[in-house]
């Protein structure tokens, strides 16, 4: 035991001894080194864009379950030509969208449901599961902001 404690400190010697080697310093006005960072801003650019479209496209924006005009659903007919159908105060009205021009096409005498319509992969394990994990997550957001608006009124 006391033979390879000696051996390894034999052996580290040199190296401990060695000269630590510091990278050669980059000249900032390098071609190589603003060309690097021109991709660079270039891509951050791009993913920011790339991130807001998919957010405009996917309808992701905030406070979108608690407007007064909700979109029930939208189907695209052409290229840049869509009909959707759009919920106002309990009302249903069903929308022709093209660029430059918003028609109405048919008002909905009685509101259409989406459960009554629901595709059968709707009726699946794995989206029964999802739909009961997200309203859990719901009903503790929801018990979680009673509490602390119950906390603000009583230190009131």
């Amino acid at each position: 035991m006391r033979a390879w404690l000696l051996t390894l400190l034999l052996m580290a010697g040199p190296v401990l001894a060695q000269e630590v080697r510091q990278p050669a310093p980059v000249d900032p006005i390098s071609s190589a080194y603003l060309v690097k960072l021109t991709l660079g801003l270039v891509f951050i650019i791009v993913l920011i864009f790339g991130l807001a479209w998919v957010a405009r496209k996917m309808q992701l924006t905030p406070l979108s379950g608690q407007q007064l005009i909700r979109i029930v659903s939208a189907v695209s007919v052409g290229n840049r030509d869509r009909i959707a159908l759009i919920e106002v105060g309990g009302e249903q009205i069903l929308l022709g969208l093209s660029p430059g021009r918003i028609e109405k096409l048919h008002v909905l005498a009685s509101p259409v449901s989406l459960d009554e319509q629901a595709p059968a992969y709707a009726q699946s394990p794995f989206a029964q599961k999802l739909a009961g994990l997200m309203n859990t997550q719901t009903a503790r957001r929801n018990a979680v902001a009673q509490a602390q608006s119950k906390d603000n009124s009583d230190g009131r």
